[in-house]
């Protein structure tokens, strides 16, 4: 952050100073978290229902705190934040949050926006990026893009709510030229406070897909949240929208924003050209730009990088980077997030592809392409997709199918709740069995893999999969009675 004073603090966040002068400095950290208070740090004491930040503001002082962020009254220099609806209800998402909870998440908001304000009238570029499946991917790679242009801020892995994104806006200092951002949403409105936390001068929508269909009730709805993103662009701004999704592509009427249109159809101005898909699950292409083309090798596993590539490559490219430059550092990238596509060959040759971190249809049918396209006998650990509403049996039913016409050697399907899957995939001739737990389902792999499978574990964050990829890459690893690897 910015250094401030604790006076500057409360005006920002419209709170007041208790047993404080004003003029102490915070020259640290903004944490919510008192084990990563460092000296001269701003602690916020966030009131919770199992746990009470204010409990904690001695271990974050003696920590080296210079002062807290909190909802009442403490033994240390403070700011004291009113409740949200004296702060502003705009800064914060109320019905995620209670009383004094909301209060002081309105004022972490007030914060970041007031830095981000100064940063931004200092050069600052914010870049946003939403989507139904593949915005922490594309958050990744576009900010090891902007890494090459100059010092880079983004958040780790899917930090993306009302407390992730200010206490990363807040991560930014002087020397920050880019800020990256990714946006959740889990109903309408929850993007626009969230762009107004840290107005976005890029924002690239991905796609629109199934993802939260439960809660958001129909595509159309979880289109018109998503289009907030743009909606909240400037007249100099820019949208990067996907053309390959024409609700997606529709949203240039949400916003006076200028439009680039990324994907692999023709009319894209960033686009895609002659894709190829290697056996271990990585993308080949041709990068073709309004200012240049170039080829690409990516070194991340999965077809539907390609998509999250082209967006990274159209901001990156808006920021002031040229195509080969693009297509060099594209090249270079790694992950960055846990459990997304994360392969892990063993010393006996099987390979674990950990896509466990979360789970739609969208990204079921994208995992499965992938799997298809490399080498090897296949099997497919799945759980359950969650938060699809009504619509949960048959987008269960269809991946089953899907998973069919992949060519899958064996699924093992995990949890009750996805049963629907496992009943299409046997009806459609596909070996498959359903267990009760994660547990279960890493006992009935670790027990059948041989030399050269490739594994697939992909299911909601709820399902707990990631569990069943530790336990098959631990028993690659794990010695023999005579000292050798595992069989």
């Amino acid at each position: 952050m910015i250094e401030l004073t604790l006076a500057e603090v409360a005006r920002a966040t419209g709170g007041r100073l208790h047993r404080a002068t004003g003029d102490e400095r915070v020259t640290g950290t903004v944490e919510f978290d008192s084990r990563a208070v460092t000296a001269g740090g701003l602690f916020v004491a966030l009131p919770g229902e199992r746990v009470d930040g204010h409990d904690f503001v001695d271990a974050a002082v003696r920590a080296g705190a210079a002062g807290v962020l909190a909802a009442r009254e403490v033994d240390a220099p403070a700011v004291i934040v009113p409740s949200v609806h004296e702060v502003s209800g705009s800064y914060v998402l109320a019905a995620d949050a209670g009383g004094a909870g909301a209060g002081v998440l309105a004022g972490l908001a007030l914060l970041a926006r007031h830095v981000v304000d100064v940063l931004t009238a200092d050069g600052l570029l914010v870049v946003g990026i939403t989507g139904s499946s593949g915005k922490t991917s594309t958050k990744d790679l576009t900010a090891h893009l902007l890494e090459g242009l100059g010092e880079t801020v983004a958040p780790p892995g899917s930090f993306n709510n009302e407390l992730g994104h200010p206490w990363t806006a807040l991560r930014a200092t002087r020397s920050t030229r880019h800020l990256v951002l990714e946006l959740s949403a889990r109903n309408r409105g929850h993007v626009a406070a969230l762009c107004r936390v840290a107005p976005p001068r890029i924002g690239a929508v991905l796609n629109v897909g199934s993802a939260h269909l439960g809660e958001f009730g129909s595509r159309e709805a979880i289109a018109q949240a998503k289009g907030e993103l743009v909606e909240a662009l400037p007249e100099n701004g820019v949208a990067v929208l996907g053309a390959d999704d024409p609700v997606v592509a529709a949203m240039r009427e949400r916003t006076v924003a200028r439009v680039v249109h990324t994907g692999r159809a023709p009319a894209a101005d960033v686009r895609a050209a002659d894709v190829v898909i290697d056996d271990a699950g990585r993308a080949t292409f041709r990068l073709v730009t309004p200012v240049g083309e170039a080829p690409v090798r990516l070194g991340l596993h999965g077809a539907h990088h390609v998509d999250n590539a082209l967006a990274a490559a159209a901001i990156a490219i808006e920021a002031g980077m040229d195509v080969a430059t693009v297509a060099e550092r594209l090249g270079t990238a790694a992950p960055r997030s846990r459990w997304r596509m994360e392969l892990t060959e063993r010393p006996d040759g099987v390979r674990v592809l950990n896509d466990a971190y979360n789970a739609n249809p969208e990204s079921m049918r994208a995992a499965l392409a992938t799997l298809g396209a490399m080498g090897g006998r296949h099997t497919a650990v799945l759980g359950v997709m969650a938060e699809l509403g009504d619509d949960t049996a048959r987008a269960h039913s269809e991946i089953g199918r899907e998973v069919a016409r992949t060519g899958v050697a064996r699924l093992v399907v995990v949890g009750d709740a996805a049963r629907p899957l496992h009943e299409a995939a046997s009806s459609a001739g596909v070996d498959s069995q359903l267990v009760p737990d994660a547990a279960a389902a890493a006992e009935l792999v670790r027990a059948g893999v041989a030399p050269g499978d490739v594994v697939l574990i992909k299911a909601s964050r709820s399902a707990g999969l990631e569990r069943v990829a530790d336990v098959l890459v631990d028993a690659g690893s794990a010695p023999t009675a005579d000292g050798g690897g595992a069989p």
